[in-house]
Protein backbone atom coordinates (compact mmCIF):
# COMPACT_ATOMS: atom_id res chain seq x y z
CA UNK A 1 0.00 0.00 0.00
CA UNK A 2 2.82 2.04 0.68
CA UNK A 3 4.35 2.01 -3.00
CA UNK A 4 0.14 2.70 -4.03
CA UNK A 5 0.35 5.53 -2.01
CA UNK A 6 3.22 7.08 -3.47
CA UNK A 7 2.05 6.61 -6.84
CA UNK A 8 -0.77 8.18 -6.60
CA UNK A 9 0.44 11.65 -4.64
CA UNK A 10 3.51 11.49 -7.37
CA UNK A 11 0.86 11.50 -10.78
CA UNK A 12 -1.58 13.87 -8.92
CA UNK A 13 1.06 16.50 -8.47
CA UNK A 14 2.49 15.97 -11.91
CA UNK A 15 -0.88 16.45 -13.80
CA UNK A 16 -0.77 19.93 -11.86
CA UNK A 17 -2.10 19.50 -8.28
CA UNK A 18 -0.93 21.87 -5.82
CA UNK A 19 -1.66 20.01 -2.77
CA UNK A 20 -2.89 16.27 -2.97
CA UNK A 21 -3.86 13.16 0.08
CA UNK A 22 -5.25 10.04 -0.73
CA UNK A 23 -6.45 7.40 1.76
CA UNK A 24 -7.01 3.76 1.15
CA UNK A 25 -9.14 2.05 3.35
CA UNK A 26 -9.50 -1.91 3.97
CA UNK A 27 -13.09 -2.71 5.80
CA UNK A 28 -14.76 -5.81 7.01
CA UNK A 29 -17.88 -5.89 9.07
CA UNK A 30 -20.23 -8.32 10.61
CA UNK A 31 -23.68 -7.80 12.34
CA UNK A 32 -25.50 -10.02 14.50
CA UNK A 33 -29.40 -10.10 15.77
CA UNK A 34 -31.25 -12.08 17.36
CA UNK A 35 -35.24 -11.56 18.01
CA UNK A 36 -36.97 -13.17 20.26
CA UNK A 37 -34.74 -16.28 20.54
CA UNK A 38 -34.62 -16.60 16.61
CA UNK A 39 -31.58 -15.54 15.01
CA UNK A 40 -32.94 -12.95 12.42
CA UNK A 41 -29.76 -11.64 11.13
CA UNK A 42 -26.21 -12.41 10.15
CA UNK A 43 -24.38 -9.90 8.25
CA UNK A 44 -20.90 -9.50 7.15
CA UNK A 45 -19.60 -7.24 4.73
CA UNK A 46 -15.89 -6.28 2.74
CA UNK A 47 -15.05 -3.55 1.03
CA UNK A 48 -11.53 -2.42 -0.55
CA UNK A 49 -11.00 1.05 -2.43
CA UNK A 50 -9.11 4.50 -2.52
CA UNK A 51 -9.96 8.34 -2.71
CA UNK A 52 -8.07 11.22 -3.94
CA UNK A 53 -8.46 15.15 -3.11
CA UNK A 54 -6.72 17.67 -5.09
CA UNK A 55 -6.42 21.05 -4.95
CA UNK A 56 -5.80 22.62 -8.19
CA UNK A 57 -6.37 25.95 -9.16
CA UNK A 58 -7.76 26.72 -5.75
CA UNK A 59 -10.27 24.33 -5.66
CA UNK A 60 -10.93 20.88 -4.55
CA UNK A 61 -11.25 17.84 -6.47
CA UNK A 62 -11.65 14.92 -5.56
CA UNK A 63 -12.31 10.63 -7.38
CA UNK A 64 -12.27 7.31 -6.09
CA UNK A 65 -11.79 3.47 -7.02
CA UNK A 66 -12.79 0.22 -6.23
CA UNK A 67 -9.58 -0.81 -8.30
CA UNK A 68 -6.54 -0.50 -5.48
CA UNK A 69 -4.65 -0.93 -8.78
CA UNK A 70 -1.51 0.85 -10.25
CA UNK A 71 -3.43 0.76 -14.01
CA UNK A 72 -6.04 2.74 -12.11
CA UNK A 73 -4.04 5.32 -11.02
CA UNK A 74 -4.22 7.69 -13.81
CA UNK A 75 -7.52 7.87 -14.70
CA UNK A 76 -8.93 8.09 -11.20
CA UNK A 77 -6.21 11.53 -10.48
CA UNK A 78 -7.46 12.58 -13.65
CA UNK A 79 -10.55 12.77 -12.74
CA UNK A 80 -10.34 14.29 -9.05
CA UNK A 81 -8.29 17.19 -11.43
CA UNK A 82 -10.82 17.84 -14.11
CA UNK A 83 -13.43 18.24 -11.23
CA UNK A 84 -11.12 20.75 -9.46
CA UNK A 85 -10.75 22.64 -12.40
CA UNK A 86 -14.28 23.04 -13.34
CA UNK A 87 -14.56 24.21 -9.52
CA UNK A 88 -12.30 26.74 -9.63
CA UNK A 89 -14.08 28.50 -12.26
CA UNK A 90 -17.04 29.01 -10.32
CA UNK A 91 -15.20 29.30 -6.66
CA UNK A 92 -15.73 32.13 -4.42
CA UNK A 93 -12.17 32.14 -3.13
CA UNK A 94 -8.97 30.04 -2.97
CA UNK A 95 -8.56 26.60 -1.08
CA UNK A 96 -6.15 27.40 1.97
CA UNK A 97 -4.73 25.05 4.21
CA UNK A 98 -3.48 25.44 8.11
CA UNK A 99 -0.39 24.40 8.24
CA UNK A 100 0.21 20.70 9.48
CA UNK A 101 3.00 18.56 10.70
CA UNK A 102 4.81 15.81 8.37
CA UNK A 103 4.10 12.61 9.70
CA UNK A 104 5.39 9.03 9.22
CA UNK A 105 3.67 7.02 11.79
CA UNK A 106 1.37 4.14 12.68
CA UNK A 107 -1.02 3.32 14.54
CA UNK A 108 -3.31 0.48 16.05
CA UNK A 109 -6.66 1.15 18.10
CA UNK A 110 -6.33 -1.10 21.65
CA UNK A 111 -8.08 -4.68 21.13
CA UNK A 112 -7.19 -7.83 23.54
CA UNK A 113 -9.29 -10.27 21.74
CA UNK A 114 -10.18 -10.21 17.78
CA UNK A 115 -13.55 -9.93 17.79
CA UNK A 116 -13.63 -11.92 14.38
CA UNK A 117 -11.65 -14.55 15.95
CA UNK A 118 -14.40 -15.45 18.33
CA UNK A 119 -16.42 -18.11 17.15
CA UNK A 120 -20.11 -17.62 15.57
CA UNK A 121 -21.90 -20.05 17.64
CA UNK A 122 -20.33 -18.22 21.21
CA UNK A 123 -21.87 -15.08 19.54
CA UNK A 124 -25.08 -16.60 19.21
CA UNK A 125 -25.88 -18.41 22.13
CA UNK A 126 -24.94 -14.93 24.10
CA UNK A 127 -27.33 -13.04 22.44
CA UNK A 128 -29.61 -16.14 22.45
CA UNK A 129 -29.27 -15.87 26.29
CA UNK A 130 -29.79 -11.75 26.22
CA UNK A 131 -33.08 -12.18 24.31
CA UNK A 132 -34.46 -14.86 26.62
CA UNK A 133 -33.82 -12.95 29.96
CA UNK A 134 -35.84 -10.15 28.56
CA UNK A 135 -38.92 -11.83 28.14
CA UNK A 136 -40.11 -11.62 31.94
CA UNK A 137 -43.41 -11.77 30.99
CA UNK A 138 -46.20 -12.20 28.75
CA UNK A 139 -46.09 -8.65 28.45
CA UNK A 140 -42.82 -8.52 26.82
CA UNK A 141 -43.54 -8.72 22.95
CA UNK A 142 -40.12 -8.01 21.02
CA UNK A 143 -36.59 -9.08 22.64
CA UNK A 144 -34.28 -8.00 20.79
CA UNK A 145 -30.20 -8.27 21.22
CA UNK A 146 -27.37 -7.57 18.71
CA UNK A 147 -23.77 -7.14 18.16
CA UNK A 148 -21.65 -5.55 15.66
CA UNK A 149 -17.79 -5.54 14.65
CA UNK A 150 -15.85 -3.42 12.50
CA UNK A 151 -12.21 -4.02 11.54
CA UNK A 152 -10.39 -0.96 9.36
CA UNK A 153 -6.99 -0.85 7.65
CA UNK A 154 -6.10 2.31 6.79
CA UNK A 155 -2.92 4.32 4.84
CA UNK A 156 -2.76 7.80 4.54
CA UNK A 157 -0.22 10.02 2.30
CA UNK A 158 -0.12 13.37 0.97
CA UNK A 159 2.14 15.63 -1.10
CA UNK A 160 3.50 16.91 1.75
CA UNK A 161 5.83 13.78 2.71
CA UNK A 162 3.21 12.38 5.17
CA UNK A 163 2.70 8.73 5.56
CA UNK A 164 0.09 7.14 7.95
CA UNK A 165 -0.62 3.29 8.30
CA UNK A 166 -3.73 2.85 10.95
CA UNK A 167 -5.67 -0.22 12.18
CA UNK A 168 -9.12 -0.13 13.95
CA UNK A 169 -11.30 -2.32 15.73
CA UNK A 170 -14.74 -2.04 16.68
CA UNK A 171 -17.27 -3.85 18.61
CA UNK A 172 -20.39 -2.90 19.97
CA UNK A 173 -23.83 -4.55 21.61
CA UNK A 174 -27.28 -3.69 23.20
CA UNK A 175 -30.47 -4.75 23.89
CA UNK A 176 -33.96 -3.71 22.95
CA UNK A 177 -37.51 -4.98 24.53
CA UNK A 178 -41.25 -3.81 23.91
CA UNK A 179 -43.85 -4.30 26.56
CA UNK A 180 -47.56 -4.29 25.72
CA UNK A 181 -50.60 -3.99 27.45
CA UNK A 182 -53.18 -1.56 29.57
CA UNK A 183 -53.58 -0.24 26.38
CA UNK A 184 -49.87 1.06 26.03
CA UNK A 185 -46.50 0.08 24.57
CA UNK A 186 -43.28 0.70 26.40
CA UNK A 187 -39.72 0.63 25.09
CA UNK A 188 -36.59 -0.48 27.02
CA UNK A 189 -33.30 -0.18 25.78
CA UNK A 190 -29.32 -1.21 26.94
CA UNK A 191 -27.01 -0.05 27.51
CA UNK A 192 -27.47 2.71 25.33
CA UNK A 193 -30.90 3.68 22.61
CA UNK A 194 -28.49 3.68 18.81
CA UNK A 195 -26.85 0.52 18.28
CA UNK A 196 -26.40 -0.29 22.07
CA UNK A 197 -22.54 0.83 22.76
CA UNK A 198 -19.67 0.90 20.54
CA UNK A 199 -16.02 1.15 21.41
CA UNK A 200 -12.77 1.44 19.65
CA UNK A 201 -11.83 -1.88 21.34
CA UNK A 202 -11.95 -5.85 20.94
CA UNK A 203 -14.22 -8.70 21.90
CA UNK A 204 -13.32 -7.77 25.71
CA UNK A 205 -15.73 -4.52 25.28
CA UNK A 206 -18.43 -6.84 24.93
CA UNK A 207 -18.16 -8.94 28.07
CA UNK A 208 -17.87 -5.44 30.19
CA UNK A 209 -21.51 -4.67 28.74
CA UNK A 210 -22.83 -7.80 30.64
CA UNK A 211 -25.63 -7.86 28.09
CA UNK A 212 -26.87 -11.37 29.56
CA UNK A 213 -27.20 -9.94 33.31
CA UNK A 214 -28.63 -6.64 32.45
CA UNK A 215 -31.40 -8.30 29.81
CA UNK A 216 -34.06 -9.04 33.03
CA UNK A 217 -33.82 -5.94 34.74
CA UNK A 218 -34.50 -4.33 31.19
CA UNK A 219 -37.52 -6.31 30.50
CA UNK A 220 -38.41 -5.91 33.94
CA UNK A 221 -38.60 -1.66 33.72
CA UNK A 222 -40.36 -2.24 30.31
CA UNK A 223 -43.04 -3.91 31.97
CA UNK A 224 -43.76 -1.89 34.93
CA UNK A 225 -43.57 1.17 32.55
CA UNK A 226 -47.22 0.07 31.34
CA UNK A 227 -48.89 1.03 34.26
CA UNK A 228 -46.36 3.71 35.62
CA UNK A 229 -47.62 7.13 36.53
CA UNK A 230 -47.48 9.80 33.42
CA UNK A 231 -44.90 12.87 33.11
CA UNK A 232 -46.29 15.86 34.76
CA UNK A 233 -45.94 19.25 33.31
CA UNK A 234 -44.19 22.11 34.88
CA UNK A 235 -40.82 23.67 35.76
CA UNK A 236 -38.64 21.46 37.64
CA UNK A 237 -34.70 20.22 38.38
CA UNK A 238 -33.66 17.10 36.60
CA UNK A 239 -31.07 15.08 37.13
CA UNK A 240 -29.95 12.94 33.91
CA UNK A 241 -28.11 9.60 33.67
CA UNK A 242 -25.42 9.47 31.75
CA UNK A 243 -26.62 7.64 28.69
CA UNK A 244 -29.24 10.50 28.36
CA UNK A 245 -26.15 12.38 28.81
CA UNK A 246 -24.34 11.90 26.13
CA UNK A 247 -26.67 12.62 23.49
CA UNK A 248 -27.70 16.10 25.35
CA UNK A 249 -23.87 16.76 24.74
CA UNK A 250 -23.92 15.39 21.64
CA UNK A 251 -26.90 17.60 19.81
CA UNK A 252 -26.32 20.65 22.04
CA UNK A 253 -22.12 21.10 22.16
CA UNK A 254 -20.80 18.76 19.97
CA UNK A 255 -22.74 19.78 16.15
CA UNK A 256 -23.10 23.73 17.00
CA UNK A 257 -19.05 23.82 18.04
CA UNK A 258 -18.20 22.26 14.40
CA UNK A 259 -16.57 24.95 12.47
CA UNK A 260 -17.77 24.01 9.39
CA UNK A 261 -21.51 24.26 10.80
CA UNK A 262 -20.36 27.53 11.83
CA UNK A 263 -18.72 28.78 8.58
CA UNK A 264 -22.04 27.82 6.86
CA UNK A 265 -20.27 24.78 4.90
CA UNK A 266 -22.65 22.53 6.22
CA UNK A 267 -26.02 22.52 6.31
CA UNK A 268 -26.93 19.27 5.56
CA UNK A 269 -29.06 16.84 8.22
CA UNK A 270 -29.90 20.46 11.01
CA UNK A 271 -27.34 21.61 9.91
CA UNK A 272 -25.60 25.44 10.59
CA UNK A 273 -24.84 26.50 14.41
CA UNK A 274 -25.85 29.49 16.27
CA UNK A 275 -22.41 29.92 17.56
CA UNK A 276 -20.42 32.27 15.17
CA UNK A 277 -16.98 32.79 15.25
CA UNK A 278 -17.00 36.36 17.27
CA UNK A 279 -18.28 34.20 20.10
CA UNK A 280 -15.05 32.35 20.58
CA UNK A 281 -13.24 32.88 23.20
CA UNK A 282 -15.99 34.59 24.94
CA UNK A 283 -19.16 33.64 24.80
CA UNK A 284 -21.08 32.02 27.97
CA UNK A 285 -22.25 29.06 27.02
CA UNK A 286 -22.73 27.70 30.31
CA UNK A 287 -22.57 27.55 34.37
CA UNK A 288 -19.19 28.03 35.78
CA UNK A 289 -18.54 24.17 36.58
CA UNK A 290 -19.39 23.74 32.65
CA UNK A 291 -16.34 21.90 31.31
CA UNK A 292 -16.49 20.22 27.93
CA UNK A 293 -13.41 18.99 25.58
CA UNK A 294 -13.32 16.96 22.18
CA UNK A 295 -10.71 14.51 23.19
CA UNK A 296 -9.29 12.12 20.68
CA UNK A 297 -7.18 10.60 22.56
CA UNK A 298 -9.73 8.87 25.08
CA UNK A 299 -8.43 4.95 25.06
CA UNK A 300 -10.92 2.51 23.63
CA UNK A 301 -13.45 5.48 22.80
CA UNK A 302 -15.51 5.40 19.19
CA UNK A 303 -14.08 8.71 18.74
CA UNK A 304 -10.43 8.05 19.44
CA UNK A 305 -7.52 8.02 16.63
CA UNK A 306 -4.05 7.84 16.25
CA UNK A 307 -4.41 11.01 13.10
CA UNK A 308 -7.38 11.82 11.58
CA UNK A 309 -8.18 11.69 7.25
CA UNK A 310 -6.16 14.79 6.94
CA UNK A 311 -2.42 13.60 8.79
CA UNK A 312 -3.50 15.34 11.72
CA UNK A 313 -2.59 13.81 15.17
CA UNK A 314 -5.59 13.23 17.27
CA UNK A 315 -5.87 15.82 20.56
CA UNK A 316 -7.66 17.27 23.06
CA UNK A 317 -9.28 20.47 22.86
CA UNK A 318 -10.73 22.44 25.26
CA UNK A 319 -14.59 23.18 23.82
CA UNK A 320 -16.34 25.03 26.95
CA UNK A 321 -13.68 26.18 30.03
CA UNK A 322 -15.69 27.17 32.75
CA UNK A 323 -19.21 27.63 31.30
CA UNK A 324 -17.16 29.78 28.19
CA UNK A 325 -16.75 28.95 24.52
CA UNK A 326 -13.46 28.56 23.98
CA UNK A 327 -12.77 26.52 21.02
CA UNK A 328 -14.35 23.87 17.89
CA UNK A 329 -13.41 20.94 16.67
CA UNK A 330 -12.09 22.19 12.44
CA UNK A 331 -10.05 20.81 9.42
CA UNK A 332 -7.10 22.62 8.06
CA UNK A 333 -9.16 24.23 5.45
CA UNK A 334 -12.19 25.49 8.05
CA UNK A 335 -9.26 26.27 10.75
CA UNK A 336 -7.28 28.20 7.78
CA UNK A 337 -10.39 30.43 7.72
CA UNK A 338 -10.40 31.69 11.37
CA UNK A 339 -6.54 31.91 11.16
CA UNK A 340 -6.00 28.88 13.72
CA UNK A 341 -4.45 25.02 13.29
CA UNK A 342 -6.65 22.14 12.44
CA UNK A 343 -7.64 20.63 15.67
CA UNK A 344 -7.81 17.37 14.22
CA UNK A 345 -11.53 16.38 13.50
CA UNK A 346 -11.88 15.73 9.51
CA UNK A 347 -12.86 12.43 8.89
CA UNK A 348 -14.95 10.33 6.33
CA UNK A 349 -16.40 7.46 6.86
CA UNK A 350 -15.70 5.41 4.25
CA UNK A 351 -13.02 5.36 0.63
CA UNK A 352 -15.58 7.00 -1.69
CA UNK A 353 -16.14 9.88 0.60
CA UNK A 354 -14.21 13.28 1.32
CA UNK A 355 -13.02 14.16 4.84
CA UNK A 356 -15.83 16.51 6.20
CA UNK A 357 -15.42 17.48 9.93
CA UNK A 358 -17.17 15.50 12.92
CA UNK A 359 -16.94 15.47 16.93
CA UNK A 360 -14.47 12.95 18.18
CA UNK A 361 -15.37 12.50 21.70
CA UNK A 362 -17.00 15.00 23.35
CA UNK A 363 -16.94 14.87 27.11
CA UNK A 364 -18.40 16.82 29.95
CA UNK A 365 -15.64 16.66 31.94
CA UNK A 366 -16.50 15.23 35.85
CA UNK A 367 -17.66 17.31 38.58
CA UNK A 368 -17.58 17.05 42.13
CA UNK A 369 -20.71 15.48 43.01
CA UNK A 370 -22.10 11.82 43.46
CA UNK A 371 -25.46 10.65 41.88
CA UNK A 372 -27.01 10.49 45.58
CA UNK A 373 -25.69 14.02 46.61
CA UNK A 374 -27.31 15.31 43.15
CA UNK A 375 -30.83 12.96 44.36
CA UNK A 376 -30.39 14.37 48.08
CA UNK A 377 -30.23 18.30 47.07
CA UNK A 378 -33.23 17.71 45.28
CA UNK A 379 -36.56 18.87 46.93
CA UNK A 380 -38.57 17.76 43.55
CA UNK A 381 -38.28 17.09 40.28
CA UNK A 382 -37.50 13.82 38.07
CA UNK A 383 -34.11 11.39 37.63
CA UNK A 384 -34.38 10.82 33.63
CA UNK A 385 -32.63 7.82 32.13
CA UNK A 386 -31.80 6.40 28.65
CA UNK A 387 -33.43 8.18 25.44
CA UNK A 388 -36.81 7.69 23.38
CA UNK A 389 -36.75 10.82 21.30
CA UNK A 390 -35.17 13.85 20.47
CA UNK A 391 -35.75 17.22 18.26
CA UNK A 392 -33.52 20.02 17.55
CA UNK A 393 -33.24 22.36 15.23
CA UNK A 394 -30.83 23.09 12.28
CA UNK A 395 -29.49 25.61 14.42
CA UNK A 396 -29.24 23.72 17.19
CA UNK A 397 -31.21 25.71 19.43
CA UNK A 398 -34.29 24.82 20.53
CA UNK A 399 -34.13 20.94 21.78
CA UNK A 400 -37.13 18.66 22.94
CA UNK A 401 -35.95 15.22 24.16
CA UNK A 402 -38.09 12.34 25.71
CA UNK A 403 -36.71 9.71 27.70
CA UNK A 404 -37.70 5.94 28.15
CA UNK A 405 -37.74 5.79 32.08
CA UNK A 406 -37.75 8.28 34.76
CA UNK A 407 -38.46 8.80 38.52
CA UNK A 408 -39.95 11.06 40.78
CA UNK A 409 -37.92 12.85 43.05
CA UNK A 410 -39.14 13.69 46.24
CA UNK A 411 -37.28 15.60 49.26
CA UNK A 412 -33.89 14.69 48.22
CA UNK A 413 -35.28 10.49 47.27
CA UNK A 414 -35.88 8.66 44.16
CA UNK A 415 -40.06 8.32 44.44
CA UNK A 416 -42.82 6.47 41.44
CA UNK A 417 -41.58 5.43 38.23
CA UNK A 418 -43.18 7.77 35.85
CA UNK A 419 -43.45 7.19 31.78
CA UNK A 420 -43.14 9.38 28.82
CA UNK A 421 -41.09 11.80 29.92
CA UNK A 422 -40.08 15.02 28.20
CA UNK A 423 -38.37 17.93 28.82
CA UNK A 424 -37.17 21.22 26.53
CA UNK A 425 -35.36 24.42 26.46
CA UNK A 426 -33.12 26.19 24.59
CA UNK A 427 -29.31 25.91 24.63
CA UNK A 428 -27.35 28.48 26.49
CA UNK A 429 -30.41 28.52 29.20
CA UNK A 430 -30.18 24.89 29.58
CA UNK A 431 -26.69 24.57 30.25
CA UNK A 432 -26.37 27.77 32.32
CA UNK A 433 -28.68 26.03 34.68
CA UNK A 434 -26.53 23.13 35.27
CA UNK A 435 -25.91 22.83 39.30
CA UNK A 436 -23.96 19.67 39.81
CA UNK A 437 -21.76 17.44 38.07
CA UNK A 438 -21.47 13.93 39.00
CA UNK A 439 -17.61 12.75 39.59
CA UNK A 440 -15.11 10.95 37.87
CA UNK A 441 -16.19 7.94 39.53
CA UNK A 442 -19.58 8.65 37.45
CA UNK A 443 -18.01 9.28 34.02
CA UNK A 444 -17.96 6.72 31.22
CA UNK A 445 -18.20 6.83 27.49
CA UNK A 446 -21.03 5.72 25.14
CA UNK A 447 -20.38 4.98 21.58
CA UNK A 448 -22.65 6.69 19.29
CA UNK A 449 -23.39 6.69 15.10
CA UNK A 450 -23.73 10.19 13.76
CA UNK A 451 -25.12 11.16 10.54
CA UNK A 452 -24.12 13.81 8.55
CA UNK A 453 -23.00 15.06 5.13
CA UNK A 454 -24.55 15.32 1.84
CA UNK A 455 -24.19 12.26 0.58
CA UNK A 456 -24.59 11.09 3.96
CA UNK A 457 -21.90 9.88 6.25
CA UNK A 458 -21.85 7.63 9.43
CA UNK A 459 -19.45 9.19 11.91
CA UNK A 460 -17.79 7.22 14.55
CA UNK A 461 -17.82 9.21 17.84
CA UNK A 462 -17.73 9.11 21.48
CA UNK A 463 -19.34 10.97 24.69
CA UNK A 464 -17.34 10.81 28.12
CA UNK A 465 -20.27 11.79 30.22
CA UNK A 466 -21.14 11.23 34.45
CA UNK A 467 -24.88 12.35 35.55
CA UNK A 468 -25.70 15.80 35.98
CA UNK A 469 -28.42 17.94 36.88
CA UNK A 470 -29.99 20.94 35.90
CA UNK A 471 -32.56 23.56 37.36
CA UNK A 472 -35.37 25.47 36.20
CA UNK A 473 -36.31 22.80 33.22
CA UNK A 474 -39.72 22.58 31.25
CA UNK A 475 -40.75 18.71 31.50
CA UNK A 476 -44.05 17.46 30.53
CA UNK A 477 -46.76 18.27 27.57
CA UNK A 478 -46.64 22.18 27.90
CA UNK A 479 -50.62 23.52 27.52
Amino acid sequence: MKQFVNNVIDVAMAMGAQYADVRVINQRTEDIRVKNRVLEDISTGESLGWGVRVIVDGAWGFASSFRVEKDAIDGVVKQAVNIAQASARVRRKPVRLAPAEQVVDTFKSPCRVDPFSVGLDEKVNLLMAASEGMMVSEEIKVAEASLTFLQQDKTFANSEGSLIEQTFVESGGGLTCFAVGHGDMQRRTFPNTIWGDIATRGWEHIGDLRLVEEAPRIGEEAVKLLTAKPCPTGHTTIVIEPSQMALQVHESVGHPTELDRILRHEADFAGTSFVDVGMIGNYRYGSDIVNITADATVDGARGSFGYDDEGVPGQRVDLIKDGILVGVTSSRETAAEIGATSSGAARADRWNRVPIVRMTNINLEPGDSSLEEMIAGTSEGLYLISNKSWSIDDRRLNFLFGTELAYEIRDGKLGDMVKNATYTGMTPEFWANCDAIGNRDQWRVFGYPCGKGQPGQNGHVGHGVPPARFRNVQVGVMK
